[in-house]
């Protein structure tokens, strides 16, 4: 006798499976409640598989959408002699534009401009706005808007009922004011308000957009060439609401005073490309926020003088610290000022093997640190630690917490198997025993796991159940992953 789990519990399970895609499109295939079921998760948001780049995916997604398009769509399509082929005669087994929780404009655009040979602006701007209709009028709660201004494309956003649930909007200054009037009448729960500046002309739709928010909890600013500078007086309202910000930018200009404002402030993100000259900042280094438990600067950072007095000021309750670009007394002075730190990513020079010591022996809750090794291709630069330096302070001083270990080689590895070996073995010699998970960068240049002898001793140790090994992306990758906007 068969058991069948009932459908609530099926769909617990399933809903687990959302980042698993490879196991989802297996479940598609048991039987049509697990098919139904599945289909909901997979189309829930089908424009973060990034697929468009693929256009055999982009063309399996376009034509599932274009069944799904009302028949008086398909005849406006075909009287503009937009001819348009669907898979089959059949009606869609599911109605998979209604799935959607999220919509996103610029993967609608990149979807039809890869999918339809007819490049006419004209052509294009008319399917677009049918499919926008299709989601419009059949997405019920929609959670998430990603709408941002296509130059060549003069498209015409509709209002419809579903945009009441929303929940995070991504979108940039210059689009139309109708637009945001349009949300700013309906929406007032936005938990996310991520926008780029494109112009200093910022639309008092949006700044009341911005005041008529209840609840927003996270605020991402980008400005290159531009200015924010308008609506921070309609921040006002959530000064108290929002822990999460996120400063883009390349201009010195852009005020940075609304900051000490957020007085429940738990995550700081400052990515600007000419950091050091944002005097700005100047004025933060005496403020304290005492929920603040991330900080990041993946960029160039303000003076050093300045980082140091506004870790004096709120270090102890940093859990994680973000610094791309520091002197030593910087790199010292987290030792003083950051003892509860539990991740760090920090570029140490050749000769700083003791300050990487320091840190370790200072910042006892330490459990994930990412650092830089090789030497520089070029005479003037810098080098940074070797690995088998790393390895030996990693093995000796490292906290009884610490389980994660970051490389990135900025050069060919020169890492010996039996240095590897030798750090596995102190590794496995600790007390009191944790699995060490390490991460390596890939980039352009030879590591350690290039080498066939240095594999074997990693699979060796990972069945040991000593060590789990694993490789990413390049680190520009790992930053717009970390702190860039995702579309």
């Amino acid at each position: 006798m068969t058991c069948q789990l009932p459908t609530d519990c099926l769909n617990e399970i399933i809903e687990c499976l959302e980042e698993d895609r490879h196991t989802l499109y297996s479940c598609l295939l048991v039987n049509h409640l697990w098919c139904e079921i599945s289909v909901r998760v997979l189309w829930r948001n089908i424009w973060k598989f990034k697929t468009f780049k693929s256009k055999i995916v982009a063309s399996s997604i376009l034509s599932t959408l274009i069944a799904c398009l009302p028949n008086e769509s398909k005849e406006l399509l075909c009287k503009n002699e937009i001819f348009i082929s669907e898979p089959t005669s059949k009606l869609p087994l599911f109605n998979y534009a209604a799935f959607c929780k999220v919509l996103s404009i610029i993967s609608v655009n990149e979807m039809v401009e890869n999918g339809f040979q007819d490049k006419q602006s004209s052509k294009l701007c008319l399917v677009n706005e049918e499919f926008i209709k299709m989601f419009a009028n059949q997405i019920y709660s929609l959670k998430k808007l990603v709408y941002y201004n296509n130059y060549h494309l003069n498209i015409s956003f509709p209002y419809f009922p579903g945009l009441r649930d929303l929940s995070e909007l991504y979108c940039c200054s210059s689009l139309h004011s109708n637009f945001f009037h349009q949300l700013s009448q309906i929406c007032h729960n936005l938990h996310a308000l991520y926008i780029h500046f494109i112009n200093y002309n910022i639309p008092n739709e949006l700044k009341e957009l911005i005041s008529l928010q209840n609840n927003l909890k996270i605020l991402s600013l980008s400005a290159f060439n531009a200015s924010w500078k308008d609506i921070i007086p309609s921040l006002k309202n959530n000064s108290n609401t929002i822990t999460k910000l996120c400063l883009y930018g390349n201009s010195s200009d852009l005020p940075l005073s609304f900051v000490s404002l957020l007085s429940n402030l738990q995550e700081f993100i400052f990515s600007f490309l000419d950091g050091y000259h944002s005097e700005d900042f100047k004025a933060l280094q005496h403020v304290k926020f005492s929920n603040l438990q991330t900080l990041k600067f993946p960029y160039e950072c303000p003076r050093p003088e300045y980082i140091m007095k506004f870790l004096e000021n709120n270090g102890k309750n940093l859990k994680k610290l973000y610094i791309r670009d520091s002197n030593e007394a910087l790199k010292l002075s987290i030792t003083d000022f950051c003892p509860n730190l539990k991740s760090l990513f920090i570029i140490f020079e050749n000769n700083e093997l003791d300050t990487l010591k320091s840190i370790f022996n200072n910042c006892r809750y330490l459990e994930s640190i990412k650092i830089w090794c090789g030497k520089s291709l070029f005479p003037f630069n810098k080098d940074y630690l070797s690995e088998k330096g790393v390895f030996e302070i990693v093995a000796n001083y490292s906290p009884n917490n610490f389980c994660e270990l970051n490389i990135k080689n900025i050069s060919n590895s020169e890492i010996s198997s039996e240095d590897l070996e030798l750090f596995f073995i102190s590794w496995k010699n600790r007390t009191p025993k944790r699995i060490l998970t390490l991460i390596i960068i890939k980039e352009y240049c030879k590591d350690f796991d290039d080498y066939e002898e240095n594999m074997e001793i990693i699979k060796k140790y990972e069945n040991l159940g000593i060590i789990k090994y694993r490789t990413i992306g390049s680190e520009k990758e790992k930053i717009e992953e970390e702190c860039y906007v995702s579309l």
